[in-house]
């Protein structure tokens, strides 16, 4: 059992001794062969030493065998010989042009900056042992091919400088094409050149940035640049290619609409990709053709918005008022949409026309012509907004109210190169016009208000509240009276309590509750639900309100509301902006006399009950004490 055991353990220190020995055996690795290069653009050949002792920074030399050489061996470069390079390299890595650049202490890279056809062979890795004993493999070999430079590439029109307009298209054309025996393909990129601020040097000067706009990469696939991707999703940026004379492929890339930023230095960038033995695509050659420079300017520069009339107009009642925009400095060349509106700020009720206010709409017009109005819907019927001519929109109300006294502005909203922008599109530019001041003459109006509770027996709950509104409108000419109910609860008083006191603090302001409205026209309207209330006219200036089966819900203070209306000279009607409110009167709702009576009654019930309660609950006690006293005595 002994001898078993024995020979178990040495077995077992046997195999890791094997395994330690090939584990740290030197092993050297180079990408599989062979490798397909272009002469006249640069080879980069990796090698890696691994399994060795010694140094973490490993030396590596570099061999060729010419294909022409019969077999012969030819040092490159070494990381630890300056000399070691034969007589045809020596000036090669004299001048940088063949070198060998580190990744780290045990992995570098053969640079041949410029491959000649004769640089073709089979290239060999070898490392200097540093390993106390000689194991493992010290060199790989991988074979280099050069083919010849067979890329071409060419533009049909070169950008000449001259300033294009914002909002402009732009094409420009690139052809390149490939002949080559083996299998490569051809990626074909434009991009841009410009000037950005922050120089690292703190000189002041231009840093040149490159941004890719679009590429077609090395399989044939569409790829926008990382700056241009939402305008390539829009549609605004496009590339495609096309079959060209002696089997070049024509490339032609699209932009819709150039924006400020893509000013710059354009260039056309093709590249002919190769698929290694190791299954990775990588770069043999490529050239880069400048197609030129491109200024575009800036809409903001030309564009001017005027409206007209200018200053201040004054018109009658009734009058037809009509306003033109005018959009001035558009390039001609240039496709864009336009967004024409009217704002106005202020009105009759202002202190002071266009003194004050929140700016509204009036009326709009979208790029594709559709017209909409703003808050004030009626005013689609009684007016109109049109296109006059190209860049002149005008603005039409047939019968000017005191209402539309204001500051008008034409706000035009430029897409600048799109005609028919989506509603997620952002404008390149909005501008407005001056303003123009527009006042109505209106009549003289005064119009009071004064509102009673006629006298009549004490108001009880489920009796009939009528409450009179007496106007008075001063005017010449037609007038009608609007009146409108308004109810404040009674409020509440507001218990606070203090470290020692109790302090009743004064209720806030309630707000007023909309009951009930008599139009001009005669139309009555009803806000409330949860009581019948009917309003009516009882003469030419007096308004009555009642409020039926009335509740405790129904109390409060009522007051009326009197706006004067006029009329035009075509029959219209039209708010003069007089107003007047009444005084409040109280109303307060007393308790029927079945009301009354049911009190005592409930209040009889549950007194009895409780005198009742106290009378047995004192016999059950009495009781229980003296039947405990007689059984204690037995």
């Amino acid at each position: 059992m002994r001898t078993m055991m024995a020979s178990m353990k040495a077995a077992f220190f046997l195999f890791l001794h094997w395994v330690l020995q090939h584990a740290l055996c030197r092993h050297v690795a180079v990408p599989a062969g062979p490798l397909y290069r272009v002469a006249g653009f640069p080879l980069s050949l990796p090698c890696a030493v691994s399994g060795y002792e010694g140094s973490r920074t490993q030396d590596f030399e570099w061999f060729l065998f010419r294909d022409d050489a019969a077999g012969r061996q030819m040092g490159v470069v070494s990381t630890r010989d300056k000399g070691f390079p034969y007589a045809p390299f020596q000036a090669r890595v004299t001048s940088g042009e063949v070198r060998v650049e580190r990744d780290s202490g045990d992995k570098v890279r053969l640079i041949i900056q410029r491959l000649r056809p004769d640089d073709q062979g089979k290239y060999e890795c070898y490392t200097p042992s540093t390993d106390s004993s000689y194991q493992g493999n010290y060199s790989a070999t991988v074979a280099v091919k050069v083919i010849p430079d067979t890329l071409q590439i060419s533009y049909s029109r070169s950008l000449t400088g001259q300033p294009v307009s914002e909002g402009a298209s732009l094409t420009l054309t690139c052809s390149a094409s490939i002949q080559s025996e083996q299998l490569t393909h051809l990626s074909i990129t434009f991009g841009k050149r410009g000037g950005a601020e922050g120089s690292p040097s703190g000189a002041g000067e231009e840093v040149s940035t490159v941004r890719e706009i679009i590429s077609i990469d090395k399989l044939l696939g569409v790829v926008p640049g990382r700056f241009y991707k939402k305008r390539y999703d829009d549609g605004e940026i496009t590339l495609e290619k096309r079959n060209g004379e002696g089997g070049q492929g024509v490339y032609v890339m699209k932009m819709t609409a150039v924006q400020p930023d893509d000013s710059g230095s354009y260039f056309c960038e093709a590249s002919q990709w190769i698929l290694d033995p190791n299954r990775s695509w990588q770069k043999i050659a490529q050239r880069t053709l400048d197609i030129g420079n491109l200024t575009v300017q800036q809409l903001a520069e030309s564009l001017r918005v005027t409206s007209s009339p200018t200053g201040e107009v004054t018109l009658q009642i009734g009058s037809p008022l009509i306003l033109t925009c005018e959009i001035l400095g558009l390039p001609p060349e240039v496709n864009s949409g336009l967004l024409v509106q009217w704002m106005k700020r202020g009105s009759t009720s202002s202190d002071s026309v266009g003194a004050g206010g929140v700016e509204v709409e009036v009326a709009q017009m979208t790029p594709n012509g559709i017209v909409s109005w703003g808050d004030d819907l009626s005013r689609a019927s009684g007016g109109s907004m049109e296109k006059a001519a190209e860049g002149k929109y005008s603005l039409k109300l047939f019968s000017a109210q005191p209402a539309d006294s204001g500051v008008y502005r034409c706000v035009v909203s430029v897409y600048a190169g799109r005609r028919n922008p989506g509603q997620s599109v952002p404008a390149t530019l909005t501008q407005r016009s001056e303003g123009v001041t527009v006042n109505l003459k209106t009549k003289d109006v005064l119009v009071t208000a004064v509102a009673q509770l006629p006298r009549g027996p004490l108001l009880k709950r489920g009796s009939t509240v009528t409450l009179i509104c007496n106007t008075t409108v001063t005017t010449t000419g037609p007038a009608q009276v609007q009146v409108h109910w308004l109810r404040w609860a009674i409020p509440e008083p507001v218990i606070k309590k203090a470290p020692d006191t109790v302090m009743l603090k004064p209720p806030a302001p309630p707000e007023p509750k909309l009951i009930a409205s008599l139009m001009y026209n005669g139309v009555s309207n009803i806000y409330i639900n949860h009581s019948e209330i009917s309003i009516d006219r009882l003469s030419v200036n007096s308004y009555r309100l009642r409020v039926h089966m009335a509740t405790k819900d129904d109390q409060g203070m009522y007051a009326c509301h009197a706006e004067a209306w006029g009329q035009d000279p075509h029959g219209g009607w039209y708010r003069t902006g007089a107003k007047a409110e009444s005084n409040a009167v109280n109303v307060y709702l007393y308790a029927r006399a079945a009301d009354l009576l049911l009190i005592p009654l409930v209040v009889g019930v549950s007194s009895a009950l409780f005198v009742g309660i106290v009378i047995i609950a004192a016999v059950t006690c009495c009781f229980m004490k003296r039947l405990a006293r007689q059984r204690a005595r037995k």
